[in-house]
């Protein structure tokens, strides 16, 4: 209860404030990047040394993976359809696609699933959701925040550069690893401010009145956020016969609002940053819902 209290708590706040104009206009972008050089990195060290592999943990990262790459080639192939700019298709690339499998997922899931569902939150964050966050999303975005064709060398040297993704490569030299309580404690520290700090960022640039052209991205990008995603996951599970905890794990995490950092990524990039802020604001506030009906159909 304290974590729905907290997401709702932090979102007005920032939008409070954005209506008494009590911060500069540049406050979310600044916010925004303290997230993405400071905030997600410290977490990205933080957790991932505590992975140890097995197949069956890997379960929710098969999932995770299958349910963007399927979910990205819908994206291109409906922007293709409404032709619409890079900018929007760089934008529903990012927040379409990537999931808050971790500030939503863990609240929510604890909820309709218990502590014993967590361990399988995690696999699916770190293994799906932050690795897709450091390579993919640094791909999308050096890709479709160029006015002009990138190269392939431009786009590899954004992503060995981008600092989520050099976090997981010393995170990965790190397996099965403790660091020290004093350097444990500093990461720990600056990986809670996480949360509240991207809540409030999106409070501060979340729009309720959009223009016309942007309603119709929005719309399909919550279809496929909400909706196709889950049912996607639900397929893959069926399929493969995992049937169990590990997939209803999956179903719920490909079914939650779009990441946060994906919308603070996209913004900052300047992919669409009105649209991609209220593709999260609108998702967050539908997820509650469209969670509550997964729970009905899956457990």
């Amino acid at each position: 209860m304290e974590n729905f209290a907290l997401i709702g708590f932090a979102i007005i706040v920032g939008y409070v404030l954005q209506k008494l104009h009590i911060f500069p206009e540049e406050t979310p972008n600044i916010l925004n990047k303290f997230i993405i050089y400071i905030s997600l990195p410290a977490i990205i060290l933080l957790q991932v040394p505590k992975l140890n592999f097995s197949f069956d943990i890997l379960v929710p990262a098969i999932i995770s993976w299958l349910v963007m790459g399927l979910s990205a080639v819908l994206v291109i192939v409906i922007s293709k359809m409404f032709n619409w700019s890079k900018s929007i298709t760089g934008s529903l690339l990012l927040v379409a696609i990537l999931t808050n499998s971790s500030i939503m997922g863990i609240p929510i899931i604890n909820a309709y699933l218990g502590e014993e569902a967590l361990p399988y939150v995690l696999i699916y964050d770190q293994l799906g959701t932050f690795i897709a966050l450091a390579v993919y999303g640094a791909f999308v975005t050096a890709y479709y925040s160029s006015n002009s064709s990138i190269s392939s060398k431009v786009i590899i040297q954004k992503i060995l550069t981008f600092p989520s993704f050099l976090a997981l490569l010393i995170a990965l030299l790190f397996l099965g690893q403790s660091f020290p309580p004093l350097l444990t404690s500093i990461l720990t520290t600056f990986a809670n401010t996480l949360i509240p700090v991207a809540l409030v960022a999106v409070g501060l640039q979340l729009q309720f009145k959009l223009p016309k052209n942007d309603i119709k991205p929005l719309s399909i990008a919550l279809i496929i956020k909400l909706a196709i995603a889950p049912l996607i996951a639900y397929i893959i599970t069926i399929t493969f016969g995992w049937n169990n905890l590990a997939g209803q794990v999956s179903i719920f995490e490909a079914g939650m609002a779009p990441m946060i950092t994906a919308g603070a990524m996209a913004s900052m990039a300047g992919l669409a940053p009105r649209l991609s802020i209220a593709i999260v604001g609108y998702g967050i506030l539908i997820s509650f819902i469209t969670t509550a009906v997964i729970s009905k159909l899956i457990i």
